[in-house]
């Protein structure tokens, strides 16, 4: 069975983009989206593909759907409608933007988060599901359908941007499944306990 899995890469104090992040500047001041996915690619610029970071690339593009936020999609044009291959699934009460009909696998819900995710579970079949973006993980986890989270935590401390759980309705515990460290970040795997 899939599970809803939560990927981001977050500063020790909480940031996943410096101050001012919108459409217009995504990932905000400071070159703070940057730093945060630095782990994850060569010098070159090239996604690794070995090491504890090949690792972390491999499993988030073996998942089999996406559900991201509006505000995540439109600050990358939503990946050109090709995340890996897979269907995308954005909740969102508005409707899409006239040019996501040039993405066919970009779908609009408006049922709210648990119908996005009830979705992207069933294309999935039974590989995980890969959530974006910090206020549908806010809403995921409230809603009782985030299932893991996946964090990249950062050695840096960007000090102001956009917090990746501010606005949650309740406490909720997470159990440790997995923990690797490196220099350049600590991928660490909780499963949320609902």
């Amino acid at each position: 069975m899939s599970s809803a899995v939560l990927y981001m890469s977050v500063s020790l104090d909480g940031y996943i983009a410096g101050p001012n992040d919108g459409p217009e500047k995504p990932g905000g001041d400071g070159a703070a989206v940057e730093r945060l996915h630095a782990w994850g690619f060569t010098a070159d610029g090239d996604v690794r593909r070995s090491g504890p970071a090949g690792e972390m690339n491999d499993a988030m593009e073996a998942t089999g759907a996406v559900v991201a936020g509006r505000r995540t999609v439109e600050q990358v044009d939503h990946w050109k409608g090709d995340h890996h291959g897979v269907p995308i699934f954005v909740p969102s009460h508005r409707p899409p933007d006239p040019s996501v009909v040039n993405y066919p696998l970009v779908t609009y819900v408006s049922d709210g988060i648990a119908d996005a995710v009830a979705r992207a579970k069933a294309a999935a079949g039974d590989r995980d599901v890969m959530v974006h973006g910090a206020y549908t993980a806010q809403h995921a986890i409230d809603a009782g359908v985030l299932d893991e989270i996946q964090i990249h935590q950062i050695p840096v401390l960007l000090g102001a941007g956009r917090r990746l759980f501010d606005g949650l309705l309740s406490r909720t515990e997470l159990e440790i499944v997995r923990v690797i460290d490196t220099p350049e970040a600590t991928h660490i795997r909780y499963r949320i306990l609902h």
